[in-house]
């Protein structure tokens, strides 16, 4: 079940300009496009008149209107129908679904649910996308798999040595226990773990220029519905990273996922890697955007088999859960939280 009530990331501000743009949202068809003031503005990709999807073409945009390429309904950046062919009034009723947006840390934000309970101070942040003390390399790629199993994937880490091995895997990933803890009142998991002495893996090898054995921590910060950060710190063997992050003597990449229902089945896979050196050596930008979307498509290819497993599993099958597998309970109890609380009373079984 999807959580509703919520914003997800409906994708980066490159994307949207005065091209009409469209995108599925928990299960919703939305067309995005910038005003000539440069404001990105959210309405349903249905026309009210025949549901002709308003981001084909000869659909267009003139000045600050969407104009239907199937009978000229036309409509204002607020969802309002501003004309219809054939006559002068124009139907009460003919207004698209409008829905609250905002733009953060290169993200456009998409409220989807009550737009009254729509609040963006509560949209969680990811400043280091575009800070200018860091360099950011990003991409998505889209999943047939629930967003569930994403979340499942990214908080636990174990998997980086047996998927992701020759890129960012090495055997202390899976070897080293966690620690994994939940701020119930703000709603945010944490799962960590520190690696004193591991194997430099490639990904950071080839971007740092680091040799040998290294110090490398990775702190997960989920704050569900839809943003993963994972805090990755890298330095020397010896070196130890201190608490506040403030360490002059190692390397930070801050990894960011945005993980977007696109359907019940289907995910919006956001990835981000910002990093706090070689800031204008765009070599090692290059190296790091293929070697993560290596990674990813990586990930990508192991969900979209579990999904179609799991599909044609029976009902009442019992998984296995071990320690590694916290982060990943709590969020589940915690997205079971949020989807229950967007659902109305009378249809909760």
């Amino acid at each position: 079940m999807i959580p509703r009530n919520q914003w997800y990331v409906a994708g980066y501000g490159r994307e949207i300009g005065r091209e009409l743009f469209s995108r599925t949202i928990c299960g919703e068809s939305i067309l995005f496009w910038r005003t000539r003031a440069g404001q990105v503005t959210a309405m349903s990709d249905r026309c009210v008149h025949r549901r002709f999807p308003l981001s084909e073409a000869p659909t267009r945009l003139v000045d600050d209107q969407v104009v239907c390429g199937y009978h000229g309904f036309t409509y204002g950046a607020d969802g309002r129908c501003t004309a219809v062919p054939g006559q002068t009034r124009v139907p009460r009723t003919a207004r698209l679904t409008s829905y609250p947006v905002a733009e953060r840390d290169s993200f456009v934000w998409v409220w989807i649910g009550d737009p009254e309970r729509a609040d963006a101070s509560r949209i969680p942040r990811a400043p280091w996308l575009d800070s200018p003390g860091y360099t950011t390399v990003s991409g998505m790629e889209p999943l047939r798999a629930r967003f569930g199993l994403l979340v499942d994937n990214l908080l636990d880490l174990s998997h980086e040595t047996y998927l992701h091995g020759g890129y960012i895997g090495t055997p202390e990933v899976a070897s080293t226990p966690i620690t994994t803890e939940v701020d119930e009142e703000a709603g945010v998991i944490y799962v960590s773990r520190h690696m004193d002495d591991a194997e430099c893996p490639p990904f950071y090898a080839r971007s740092t220029g680091l040799s040998g054995r290294i110090t490398r921590w990775q702190d997960i910060e989920y704050t569900p519905p839809c943003l993963y950060t994972l805090h990755s710190r890298i330095a020397p063997v010896g070196v130890t990273p201190r608490a506040d992050g403030s360490d002059p003597d190692a390397f930070h990449v801050e990894v960011v996922y945005a993980i977007t229902p696109e359907t019940e089945h289907s995910t919006h896979d956001f990835w981000a890697v910002a990093r706090d050196f070689a800031l204008d050596d765009q070599a090692v930008s290059v190296f790091l955007a293929e070697q993560n979307r290596t990674v990813v498509l990586q990930d990508v290819a192991a969900l979209d088999v579990l999904e179609t497993v799991l599909a044609a599993e029976p009902a009442g099958y019992q998984e296995l859960s071990i320690n590694i597998d916290t982060g990943g309970l709590a969020a589940r109890r915690l997205l079971k939280r949020l989807a229950e609380q967007a659902t109305p009373v009378a249809a909760v079984s």
